[in-house]
Parts: structure tokens; C-alpha cells; sequence
């Protein structure tokens, strides 16, 4: 039976209810809530109107094609999406079709157990579970549950990872991080730069893969799912399910879009969303752009998606690169130790890109 859910306007039990006894938005959910507490109710500004956003139309880039004659056009589509708009869709990935369908049943599986089986991972080693993105920060919560899962090795992986999705969480991972490396390797040969292996593991030395729920939500043009913002690291590849949900903000004017609007990335099947992370738009000294995105919540059924995130690890200094600063002339970021940039970046609530202020040379 499911927990009896505080009183919406009691906001210290509404709290300890969903982050410190771990029953989520899904526990408030699964009580028959009818009506969105307020702690959820997102200021105006904030709210995603969907008849505001323009749908990204845009094919997806069919990855198979580096490897044959057509790779030098592949190339150019990769680079021009994460100059532009830093968030582009690919097919024919290496990631097999049947694992991504396994992944959103084992996230399902996940989030459908008891609380108290979901709360015993809210400080385990290696694994988070919580909800919201940074609820003591933040004034208004997001309607979202996740589990967070670090990778170090294999073993500690099927040791501490939850077993209702380690294995084909850690098949995501191994398969993805070699479509990340091709991409990067695109992508840092078009700034004239070749990564070894020492550099591929500076800027991709820490892998976590999420698992995100989304409930379904009784009013979902007052909340959101995830706040604006950029991911910190250096690509981070996204499994959506067929529901959508996923806004990206335009950086630029481009193909009659006008910089600042809200464009739909809609779920296309077999295809996994790419999106350029902060620490890419550092080390390429801007000519990438990490791309501010935000996700809306749907009344009709629960969501989930299952982002891989590549990151440098925390000793690493990241910077503009110097052969770029050398041709731009010009260094638009410091160098930071990426530890710094990752305390300011989760020690504070998702605003959009404020993020990259830290690193940024104004």
C-alpha cells in the first residue's frame, strides 16, 4: 500500500516526505494526489509552453556513414550541430536497438519497486537515488525522480549497482563510450587536434549513467521535469522514450530559428540524442556549444529517460585548448581544476547556463 502523503501545505513534512524517506514524486503520486503542491508550482517564466516551440525537424546523423564514402559530409553535420544548436539526434549508433528497449523497462522496474527499497540507495556507494535536481537550493522543485549510478570498474559496477539495471546499464555505457570517442575524435580533429589516449581521458575520465522518472503529472503546464540548464561534462548521450518531452533553447540564428526560442527534440525510435556539455564549449574555447535544455512533464503517463554522461575527472584542469587560442587569438575561459567547476556546478540550482560563468573570461 502506498505511503499516505503529507499535507500539501505543510512544506517541512511535504519535504521530508520526498527527499529524506526517499518517496519521490512518485511516492506523492502513488498517494492519489490530485493537484500539484505548491512546492512544485514553477514561477511563470519557467513554465514550457508548448505552442511557443518550434519541433527540431532535423534528420538524424546516421554514424555508420564516418566509415565509408559519404564520411567527410558526416563530419560536417556533426561539427555544424554542435556549433549551432550543441544537441543532435544520430541512428545507426553501435548501441543495439533491443538493449535501449531494455533500458526503459529496467528503469521502469527500478522506480515501480516499494520506497523503501529505492531509499536504500539514497547514500550508497557509487549509486544515488533522489529527486529533484538540488532541493536544498532550490525554491521550486522539478517532478523528477532519478538514480544516479558512477562507473569505476566492471566489478564494483554488478557489485554496487542496483540489480534491477546494472547489466544493461553497464552494456549502455561500454557501447556508448565508443560512439562518444568517435564523435570527439570528429569533432577535436576539426579543431585541429588529435586525441590520445591520455586526452580522451582527461575529458571523459569520469562515466555515470542516470536513469530519470518523470510521474505522470495532474497539472503539467505549472511544473517542470528539469529545469534550464547545460550538463557540465563533455557529451553526454541521451535515450529518451517515445513520450518526448525535451526542449533545447537556440543559441543562434540559424535555419530561420531565432536565437532564444524552445525547440522540441521529439523521440525518433532506435535514435539517441547527443548534446554538447559545458566542458566541450571550454576546451574548444567556444566554437562548441553546450546546449541549454529543459524537459516538461506530461499528464497522461510516467516518463523516463536514461542519459550516459561523459566527464573529466575531478583532478583534471580543463581550459581552452592551446592550439585553439593560438588561431582564435583569443582565450574566452580560464582554466579550472574540474573539481571546482563540479562543486559550483551541483552546489547550486539549474539557471540556465550561469554555469559557465565560472570558467568564462568576461
Amino acid at each position: 500500500m502506498a505511503p499516505a502523503a503529507p499535507s500539501s501545505s505543510d512544506s517541512d513534512s511535504l519535504f521530508n516526505f520526498v527527499v529524506r524517506d526517499g518517496n519521490g514524486v512518485k511516492g506523492l503520486v502513488d498517494s492519489g494526489l490530485t493537484k500539484v503542491p505548491q512546492q512544485y508550482v514553477q514561477p511563470q517564466r519557467e513554465r514550457i509552453d508548448k505552442s511557443n516551440a518550434t519541433l527540431n525537424d532535423n534528420p538524424p546523423i546516421d554514424l555508420s556513414k564516418l566509415d565509408g564514402p559519404h564520411h567527410d559530409q558526416v563530419v560536417q553535420e556533426i561539427v555544424k550541430a554542435a556549433e549551432n544548436l550543441g544537441f543532435f539526434q544520430v541512428v545507426n549508433h553501435g548501441v543495439p536497438v533491443e538493449l535501449l528497449e531494455s533500458l526503459k523497462d529496467a528503469a521502469h522496474n527500478f522506480f515501480g519497486q516499494p520506497p523503501e527499497k529505492k531509499a536504500t540507495y539514497r547514500k550508497g556507494p557509487l549509486v544515488k537515488y533522489g529527486t529533484s535536481f538540488s532541493p536544498e537550493k532550490e525554491k521550486t522543485l522539478e517532478w523528477k525522480d532519478y538514480v544516479n549510478m558512477i562507473y569505476t570498474n566492471d566489478t564494483e559496477a554488478l557489485e554496487f549497482w542496483p540489480k534491477e539495471c546494472k547489466e544493461v546499464a553497464l552494456k549502455y555505457l561500454r557501447t556508448s563510450i565508443k560512439m562518444v570517442r568517435k564523435l570527439l575524435e570528429v569533432l577535436m580533429g576539426n579543431l585541429g587536434v588529435t586525441l590520445d589516449d591520455a586526452k580522451m581521458d582527461a575529458l571523459t575520465g569520469l562515466k555515470t549513467v542516470n536513469m530519470n522518472f518523470y510521474p505522470a503529472c495532474p497539472n503539467p503546464e505549472l511544473t517542470v521535469g528539469v529545469g534550464r540548464h547545460s550538463d557540465l561534462g563533455t557529451i553526454t548521450v541521451l535515450l529518451q522514450d517515445g513520450i518526448g518531452g525535451l526542449y533545447v533553447k537556440v543559441e543562434e540564428n540559424i535555419n530561420g530559428q531565432k536565437k532564444g526560442e524552445w525547440m522540441e527534440i521529439p523521440p525518433i525510435p532506435g535514435a539517441l540524442v547527443i548534446n554538447i556539455g559545458d566542458t566541450l564549449q571550454i576546451v574548444s574555447n567556444g566554437r562548441y556549444k553546450s546546449a541549454e535544455h529543459r524537459v516538461r512533464t506530461t499528464s497522461t503517463q510516467s516518463r523516463v529517460s536514461v542519459p550516459f554522461f561523459t566527464i573529466p575527472k575531478r583532478t583534471e584542469k580543463i581550459g581552452p585548448l592551446p592550439q585553439v587560442v593560438e588561431r582564435d587569438g583569443v582565450a574566452r575561459f580560464r582554466e579550472v581544476v574540474f573539481e571546482d567547476y563540479y562543486n559550483n556546478f551541483f552546489g547550486n540550482a539549474h539557471e540556465g547556463k550561469k554555469s559557465l560563468d565560472f570558467a568564462r573570461i568576461f
